[in-house]
């Protein structure tokens, strides 16, 4: 017996996975564990009492799935197909590391083969701050582009003045299209148009994220990367279905 009256149990606690993982997941909690078992993503056995009881594979299971989040960017529902795949005798394979948002190219294709974004792909990536000198060179612009992308809310800085990645590639995008004689103000629409959309998952979303429970939260975040990549999918094909249309293609 133990010093508080409980039997002895073989394996590792909770708490002591934690302990195990904190040294190279500092943002790991308990609740991010339990969150994950009730995800399938780990399944520890349990005494008769109800404790968990961790063995070392989970470990490195919880640990797998920690490092391709954090470095990855992979929704859990990928991490949990490399994982049953692994269950069966496979081996998992870990993506490349997704590169920054300015690093990407503005016409490249994704993993998935049709050019279609992934959950992964509205993940919270490294954070980069650029100055507006900063913006200008990457995006190949000048101060008027810019100030006409503000102006039709097109980009926005941060509260500190900064600008991030993704307006790096809007500002690129735009770039492109004045080639064909599209200017920022004809754009106002596809403003308006990501503004409904966002105003949509929102209405979803939130009341899952409203609980104060960290699981609830994770779950929420979770939820709107996978509809959020959902939505410009749909978006994207019905574009392609219009101008099969207009072609006659």
């Amino acid at each position: 017996m133990t010093a508080a009256g409980r039997p002895q149990r073989n394996g590792l606690s909770i708490g002591a996975v934690l302990t195990q993982l904190r040294p190279e997941f500092p943002d790991v909690t308990i609740s991010k564990i339990r969150f994950l078992e009730s995800e399938g993503l780990v399944q520890p056995a349990r005494t008769a009492s109800g404790y968990r009881q961790f063995t070392a594979a989970d470990v490195e299971r919880l640990r797998f799935v920690l490092l391709a989040q954090r470095d990855h960017y992979l929704p859990l529902k990928v991490i949990k197909d490399q994982l049953d795949a692994a269950d069966r005798g496979l081996e998992p394979s870990m993506p490349t590391p997704k590169l920054p948002r300015k690093l990407v190219s503005v016409n490249g294709a994704d993993g998935n083969g049709a050019g279609l974004p992934t959950a992964a792909d509205f993940a919270d990536g490294a954070e980069i701050r650029l100055t507006e000198d900063e913006l200008l060179a990457e995006a190949g612009i000048d101060k008027a582009m810019l100030s006409e992308l503000e102006q039709y809310g097109l980009i926005k800085p941060g509260a500190a003045g900064f600008y991030d990645p993704d307006a790096v590639l809007v500002a690129k995008t735009v770039r492109a299209m004045t080639d064909f004689g599209i200017e920022p103000r004809h754009l106002r629409a596809f403003r308006a148009s990501a503004d409904r959309e966002v105003g949509l998952l929102e209405q979803i979303v939130t009341p899952v994220s409203r609980h104060r429970d960290t699981e609830a939260r994770e779950r929420a975040d979770e939820m709107v990367r996978e509809l959020a990549a959902l939505s410009v999918t749909l978006h994207t094909l019905l574009v392609k279905a219009g101008i099969r249309a207009v072609t006659g293609r």
